[in-house]
């Protein structure tokens, strides 16, 4: 169910982003040099490794590490990186990945795949047996600013209340987030 759900949705979504995609890919590709789509090597279902696009915010020679890793994100960022990643355009790429089977449109947000201590405390308590989302319980409820031992705590609440109607309330909640543009720091 919840996966016909993902691809009658990704279809819907894929139509009305359709054009934002392509301004936001003319953007990046206008404004910086390297590729359009930045592909990350993340942590999917069962701990294995997927590629999750992502227009790229970033210039090209950015270490491959989590953003709040890094001294000086800013400094890194292109010129329309702040804005993609304020307003969240930059994960509209991630739709591919949805349709790939790789991510569902809600779940636990994939790790990166060096962030080893966020993948062990989810595989302690089970996350890791979902499949990873464009958004989840843990973004809705602080997104960027979160500790991992808190989105922990939230992925775990996710994975018990699991329903195709909390689903679509943290679909609700991510569009109220996302239009605020609520608990992003990079």
């Amino acid at each position: 169910m919840k996966r016909c759900f993902d691809v009658v949705l990704v279809f819907f979504a894929s139509m009305v982003f359709a054009i934002p995609i392509i301004l936001v890919a003319l953007a990046v590709r206008l404004s910086s040099k390297g590729p359009v789509l930045y592909w990350s090597d993340r942590v999917g279902r069962n701990n294995t490794l997927f590629k999750m696009p992502k227009f790229r915010s970033m210039h090209i020679d950015t270490p491959a590490v989590a953003t709040h890793l890094l001294s000086h994100p800013d400094a890194y960022l292109t010129p329309i990186g702040s804005f993609l990643r304020k307003t969240s355009l930059d994960e509209l790429p991630q739709l591919w990945s949805i349709i790939k089977g790789d991510m569902s449109f809600v779940g636990p947000r994939p790790a990166l795949f060096n962030q080893h201590d966020l993948i062990e405390m989810r595989t302690s308590v089970g996350i890791h047996h979902l499949k990873p989302g464009l958004t989840g319980w843990a973004q809705v409820n602080g997104r960027d600013e979160l500790p991992i031992p808190q989105k922990i705590v939230l992925d775990s609440e996710y994975f018990d209340r699991q329903s195709m109607i909390f689903d679509i309330r943290i679909l609700f909640l991510t569009a109220w987030k996302v239009l605020m543009r609520d608990n992003v720091t990079h």
